[in-house]
């Protein structure tokens, strides 16, 4: 149980230490500008996210921790659980497309807060490019944080236009490296806008207001699913406490299943317990 208890701590202290190192992590593209106003050269895709050694690590971590104290408590094996540990190796993938969609998520969220900036600005009057100038005043005010994802893309856009680039192809750069579909949406009806005369306050306030509403459903969601989540997770661990606390407690009765064809058993059940949390998380992955 000491083993348990002890491999539990490293995993959430890992997973802590990961957590509070990902913003800053954001950042790698634009570290040596923190204190300029010049911007990074090097554009972000927002559909790929380079991990650091340190992460990668961290990332193996995350997950051969617990499959080898999963392991030893279902195999009583060193080996059998240094082999299920391996799949560790996999997880790097699987982390990097979470820290992906995360921001992915927080730039959607950012850019809510940019559209609204934009409309305020061009309400009073003001040209498309004077407001693009001023909402990125505006956005470095409400995020301080110079690596602030929506803060370096207006401050890209800006500097764009500044060089003489058309703001409507600084705009559809910055839609298609963001990959989100809304953005894309709002640069091609930007464009249209540009070209015929649409009224863009107009368009603004209305994406705004739709990723508004996309995000509050989203929430909605996301505290409906909460409890159901939670129980997911305990029908999953319920199962492997339960056969620790017998192995630990009764070894003469789990004798026969870390024997011969006991084996087997145990890696069909651990196949088991790995297909129901694959498919739980797939149900509940709920996308607006």
């Amino acid at each position: 149980m000491l083993l348990v208890f002890i491999g539990g701590l490293s995993w959430l202290l890992l997973l802590y230490l990961e957590r509070r190192k990902f913003p800053r992590k954001q950042s790698e593209n634009s570290s040596s500008h923190k204190s300029s106003p010049i911007l990074p050269v090097v554009y972000i895709d927002y559909n790929h996210y380079q991990l650091s050694s340190k992460q990668r690590v961290a990332a193996i971590l995350m997950l051969a921790l617990p499959a080898f104290l999963i392991g030893y408590i279902f195999y009583q094996n060193v080996i059998l659980a240094a082999v299920l540990a391996s799949i560790g190796f996999l997880f790097p993938r699987f982390r990097r497309q979470h820290l992906v969609q995360k921001r992915k998520n927080m730039l959607y969220v950012q850019f809510k807060q940019a559209l609204s900036c934009l409309s305020s600005s061009m309400t009073v009057g003001k040209s498309i490019e004077s407001a693009f100038r001023e909402a990125w005043e505006d956005l470095k005010l409400l995020y301080p944080d110079p690596a602030c994802l929506i803060v370096v893309e207006f401050g890209l856009i800006c500097r764009k236009v500044e060089n003489g680039e058309p703001i409507e192809s600084a705009l559809k750069h910055f839609a298609d490296r963001s990959h989100l579909e809304d953005i894309q949406s709002f640069s091609d009806v930007f464009l249209t806008c540009k070209r015929t005369g649409g009224n863009l306050v107009e368009v603004m306030k209305r994406t705004a207001t739709v990723i508004a509403d996309k995000l509050e459903i989203t929430q909605e969601i996301s505290v409906m699913v909460a409890q159901k989540r939670f129980e997911s997770r305990v029908l999953v661990v319920a199962p492997i406490l339960i056969v620790a606390v017998l192995a630990f407690s009764s070894p003469d009765y789990m004798v026969p299943l870390y024997r011969g064809s006991g084996i087997l058993i145990m890696t069909v059940c651990l196949s088991l317990l790995g297909a129901c949390y694959v498919l739980t998380q797939k149900i509940m992955n709920i996308k607006v």
